[in-house]
C-alpha cells in the first residue's frame, strides 16, 4: 500500500460522511497517473502554491490602493487569512482540509491589479464582461504552466469559480471557503481601516456588537464558531439566523464607513483610468504584448480575451511601470 493510499484510508475512516474524499474525486480535466505520496487535493494545493499567479498576489491591492505602510493587507495576505479561517472550520467539521486549502489558495488567482477598481474597469472594457472568479478558473485551466493549465480536480475548480456570493459550490469544502472569504475581508478590512485612520474606533452599532462582540478579535471568534456549531452534522455550511443577519448588517456598515470612504477610495478613479488605458492600448497594439499572448491570438483566442488575460495578470507595480513607460515623458538632453 502506498503512502497516498494510507492517507486516503485515514480520510475514509476519519472524515464526516458529507466530506469530499480524495479517493472519490470526480477527477481532472485530463487524466493523470496518481501520486504515490500525495492525495489528489494535496497535489492541487501544491500546484497552486508553486504557480506564478499565486506569487503575483503579493503585489496586488486588497482594498486600500498604495497605502503607506508595510502592514496593510495585500491580495496574498487576504488569501492566506481565508485559508487559515477555512482550515479551522474544515478541521472542526471533519471536512477535507487539503481540498479546503487548495480552494482558498486559488480563489483569487484571477484578480486584477488595484483590486475591485481594476475589476470594474476591465468589466466595462471587455465585450463579454470580466469577473475575477471566472478569471481565476481560466488561470488554473488555461493560462498557467505555459498554456497547459494546472489540471486541477473538479472539486477544486468548482470551489474557485463559485467562491463569490452569486455562486454555490457543490462541496462543503467549497462552501466553507465561500463563507470564510466574507469573514476574512470583513475582519481585516476593518483592521486596515483602523490603521489608516479611516475608522477611529472598532466600535460598531450596538445592534451588531450585542451579537458579534465589542472588538475585532471577539467578532472573528464569534463568526468562526457560529459557522462550526451551526454546521455540525449537517450536509451544509451555514450560520445561525441571528449571527448571519448581524454579519450582513456589519458588511452594510462597512460599505457605508469604509468601502465608500473618500480618503480610502480617492485613488480608485486614477486606477480605473490606468487599467482602461492599458487595455485599449494593448488591444490595438497586440504585437507589444508578451509573446505568450501573441501566440494565444495566433492560435484563435480572441484578442479581447488575450488582452484581458494580460492586463488582469499584472501586479499594481507592474501596471504603473508599463503605464509610465508608455505615456509619461522622460527627461532628455542633447549631448
Amino acid at each position: 500500500m502506498t503512502i497516498r493510499e494510507n492517507l486516503e484510508k485515514i480520510e475514509d475512516e476519519f472524515l464526516n460522511p458529507y466530506a469530499s474524499h480524495s479517493s472519490k474525486s470526480r477527477g481532472r480535466m485530463r487524466e493523470e497517473e496518481g501520486c504515490d505520496i500525495r492525495t489528489e487535493y494535496m497535489r492541487d494545493r501544491d500546484r497552486i502554491i508553486h504557480c506564478k499567479a499565486f506569487r503575483r498576489l503579493k503585489d496586488k491591492t486588497q482594498v486600500f490602493l498604495t497605502p503607506q505602510g508595510d502592514h496593510y493587507r495585500t491580495r496574498l495576505t487576504h488569501t492566506l487569512e481565508v485559508s487559515q479561517i477555512s482550515r479551522t472550520i474544515a478541521k472542526a467539521l471533519r471536512l477535507n482540509d487539503d481540498l479546503t486549502e487548495a480552494i482558498a489558495l486559488g480563489h483569487d488567482l484571477g484578480h486584477t491589479p488595484f483590486g475591485h477598481a481594476g475589476e470594474r474597469a476591465l468589466d466595462r472594457c471587455c465585450p463579454d464582461g470580466f469577473i475575477h472568479s471566472d478569471q481565476s478558473l481560466r488561470v488554473v485551466d488555461v493560462l498557467e504552466n505555459d498554456g497547459r493549465g494546472l489540471n486541477l480536480t473538479e472539486e477544486t475548480r468548482d470551489g474557485i469559480v463559485n467562491h463569490q456570493t452569486s455562486g454555490m459550490p457543490f462541496t462543503l469544502e467549497g462552501k466553507v471557503v465561500r463563507i470564510s472569504d466574507k469573514i476574512a475581508y470583513i475582519h481585516h478590512d476593518m483592521d486596515d481601516a483602523l490603521r489608516a485612520g479611516i475608522l477611529k474606533s472598532d466600535k460598531v452599532p450596538v445592534k451588531i456588537s450585542r451579537v458579534l462582540g465589542d472588538n475585532l478579535g471577539d467578532r472573528l471568534d464569534t463568526l468562526i464558531k457560529d459557522v462550526i456549531y451551526a454546521s455540525l452534522d449537517k450536509d451544509d455550511i451555514c450560520m445561525t439566523p441571528e449571527v448571519g443577519e448581524a454579519m450582513k448588517d456589519l458588511r452594510k456598515w462597512m460599505f457605508l464607513h469604509v468601502y465608500t470612504d473618500q480618503v480610502a477610495k480617492s485613488q480608485e478613479g486614477k486606477a480605473e483610468s490606468l487599467v482602461e488605458t492599458l487595455y485599449y492600448h494593448f488591444l490595438t497594439h497586440t504585437d507589444k504584448m508578451p509573446k505568450e499572448y501573441q501566440v494565444m491570438i495566433s492560435n484563435g483566442v480572441k484578442k479581447e480575451t488575450a488582452t484581458a488575460d494580460y492586463i488582469s495578470s499584472m501586479t499594481d507595480r507592474y501596471a504603473v511601470g508599463i503605464y509610465d513607460d508608455l505615456f509619461i515623458p522622460i527627461p532628455w538632453m542633447v549631448l
